[in-house]
């Protein structure tokens, strides 16, 4: 996964993969080969060449909003864009009438639907979770509209870019 880290006016080119026991982060041009634990919500310990480091990640009211993060006694405000979504945004309401597909970011397992096919839904409704490097996410309904189908089930894993649920 591809992002852009803004902390202040300084920004950083992020790329994120997950491999079977380990997180490979490559920030700019420094590459780290991480294992990742979270002992309880918003810990997290990083090891990396043997040092271990201590996150502490506050929880966001809004995906929007900046993340923030201490360690090492520091604290930071980041904010996270995904250029992908920049590319092909058209406008805030760039679904219309047309049917919205709610897709996998990055791979990970399905742990929860919330809303089943057939069901009413708005706009910023949860329509399921899918756990992605031990973090769990909400995937919500980018349209007004109805459930046509969810084409995943409870416990399923799940590639980048495959269709989770589509919205008409």
């Amino acid at each position: 996964m591809k992002l852009l880290a803004e902390i202040g006016d300084e920004k950083y080119d992020v790329e994120v993969a997950r491999n079977s026991e380990t997180v490979t982060a490559r920030v700019d041009d420094r590459c780290y080969e991480l294992e990742v634990s979270e002992p309880e919500p918003g810990v997290f310990l990083l090891k990396n060449n043997g040092k271990m480091t201590e996150v502490f990640v506050s929880p966001q009211k809004n995906p929007s909003d900046p993340i923030d993060v201490q360690t090492g006694g520091r604290s930071y405000s980041i904010k996270l864009v995904d250029p992908k979504r920049l590319r092909g945004s058209v406008g805030r309401d760039h679904h219309g009438a047309g049917a919205a597909e709610i897709r996998a970011a990055m791979p990970g397992k399905v742990v929860r639907i919330l809303l089943q096919a057939g069901s009413p839904v708005i706009k910023g409704d949860g329509v399921l979770i899918v756990e992605a490097m031990k973090m769990q996410n909400e995937l919500k309904a980018p349209k007004d509209g109805t459930i046509k189908d969810v084409s995943v089930e409870e416990g399923s894993t799940v590639s980048a870019g495959d269709v989770l649920a589509v919205i008409e």
